[in-house]
């Protein structure tokens, strides 16, 4: 068996591995993919099968093949088997998170969440089965001489393409809701942590009518089949800017669709009457550093009224100095390192930056030393007042860095929040309800949150998504189920009679 990547040390549990699922059935690969610890770059946690291309058309043509009888099933029929599928899904929570906290970085705490996040979407999805096939009658009337239902469809084969950062909880604001619509579906866990996702998504495909769920993992440049392709009606990616555009490029020849949950730059807004205790504090505190700042929705940039710079910077410093860097599976370490060691340079860079050019750059906790010394930590720092063209401001860290900006009046805090190419999400922080519906209405982005922020606080009753470069398409919701399907109108001339069924 071959690895596709070769690190030195080879400590791979011998259960550790995932395996490719298609057309109800697990495949084994004779290349591997090697899936290294974040917080030791040398150490292999485990081996993800790499699918070549055949494989990659095996998958496609088994949702395909399946997706006649699986749309043809009533909504309710599938939510019912949707439901059977993840029975007893938390009965391996545990194990779900302390493999992704091995394979991601983050700790087990927050990989757990992940896990139990899937399974909360999940279960939330089902709960729109009645509005499915929902229907509209538009009744004849002078001048349109017809009655015209309106129904859905689903769409056919959805690829579903999931990052690194929070693959379950992310796969799972697309997925139940695809399969709910009535479309087959193929998985594609993230590249570098591959391992719970793909063996989590098996376990559930195990239980559903085979070819209707369906796993591939492996190298990037094999995967072209699950994107340019006649036979998949949609891709639903969520990523980077860049990989967005680039599976924007693959789907054009063939006018496959997509949805995209691309990066983010969030502005929080905190106004001179903003909750400043230590609740919200603590809030503002995860907003910014839960994962290592590695969420897309995390708060990138903090704009403050002048009167409460002091106390803000002051508050978030007294949370920074108590932060311990190390391994996540370890339970006294509250951050874990950055997934990979190019985020590392990346995020150390803006930091060097932001020093050059005279900014007060405050950076907390100590790294880690032994064995965790090569592993992809960052010291997460706040960065106070810097120049607004530097990049910290600018561009979308995905680390544990924040630019903390004062301003002097409201009109002044909106433009600098929405002078930005991101609008996925953003915040006011204010106790004066008229100002808070007034400035989020006048924040540019697809979700705005008020005294709180991120993912701890995100509704998942309501479509998520962004505007500008953070994306297009909405998942979770209503809205998220109706990406998943097209309208159908039947019209019927009101002179017509027809026998009831």
């Amino acid at each position: 068996m071959t690895d596709v990547a070769h690190p030195q040390n080879d400590s791979t549990p011998a259960a550790t591995t995932s395996s490719l699922y298609i057309d109800g059935a697990a495949r084994s690969t004779v290349e591997t993919t090697a899936i290294t610890d974040p917080a030791r770059p040398t150490r292999i946690v485990g081996r993800a099968a790499a699918a070549s291309t055949a494989d990659v058309a095996d998958a496609v043509t088994a949702a395909k093949g399946a997706f006649a009888q699986w749309s043809a099933l009533t909504p309710q029929e599938r939510a019912r088997l949707m439901t059977e599928a993840v029975a007893d899904i938390a009965t391996d929570r545990d194990g779900d998170a302390a493999l992704l906290s091995r394979e991601n970085g983050k700790i087990v705490a927050e990989a757990w969440v992940d896990a139990l996040v899937f399974e909360l979407r999940w279960r939330q999805a089902l709960t729109l089965a009645d509005q499915v096939d929902a229907a509209a009658v538009l009744h004849a009337e002078p001048g349109v001489p017809v009655e015209t239902t309106v129904t859905y469809q689903p769409l056919g084969v959805v690829t579903v393409i999931v990052p690194f950062n929070w693959p379950l909880a992310i796969l799972a604001a697309s997925l139940p809701y695809a399969l709910l619509a009535g479309n087959t579906v193929i998985v594609k866990p993230p590249l570098t942590a591959p391992l719970a996702t793909a063996r989590l998504v098996q376990r559930v495909a195990e239980r559903l009518p085979a070819g209707v769920l369906n796993v591939v993992t492996g190298a990037d440049a094999h995967m072209t089949g699950l994107i340019r392709n006649d036979d998949v009606a949609k891709v639903c990616f969520t990523g980077s800017v860049g990989g967005g555009r680039r599976m924007m490029a693959l789907a054009a020849p063939t006018l496959t669709r997509v949805t995209l949950e691309l990066g983010g730059n969030d502005a929080a807004i905190v106004f001179d009457d903003a909750p400043l205790d230590e609740e919200h504090l603590d809030r503002l505190f995860h907003a910014v550093f839960d994962s290592t700042g590695q969420i897309c929705m995390n708060a990138k940039r903090i704009y403050v009224h002048r009167s409460r710079l002091d106390e803000l910077v002051a508050g978030l410093s007294e949370r920074l100095e108590q932060v311990v860097l190390g391994d996540g599976t370890d339970p006294k370490t509250t951050m874990g390192p950055l997934h990979s060691a190019a985020q590392k340079e990346f995020v150390d860079a803006l930091i060097a930056e932001a020093k050059a050019d005279g900014a007060d750059v405050r950076e907390f906790g100590e790294l880690p030393g032994g064995e965790l010394a090569a592993g992809n930590f960052v010291r997460p720092a706040i960065v106070v007042e810097p120049a607004t063209q530097l990049r910290v401001v600018a561009d979308e860290q995905f680390g544990p860095v924040i630019p903390v900006i004062a301003f002097d009046d409201e009109a002044e805090a909106i433009r600098q929040a929405n002078d930005s190419w991101a609008a996925l999400g953003g915040s006011v922080w204010t106790m004066d309800g008229a100002r808070a519906r007034r400035v989020a209405r006048q924040l540019v982005c697809g979700y705005v949150w008020v005294n709180d922020h991120g993912a701890n606080r995100l509704d998942l009753r309501a479509p998520f998504g962004g505007l500008k470069s953070s994306g297009m398409g909405r998942e979770q919701g209503l809205d998220g189920l109706r990406d998943f399907q097209d309208p159908r109108a039947v019209a019927v001339l009101e002179s017509e009679t027809l026998e009831s069924a």
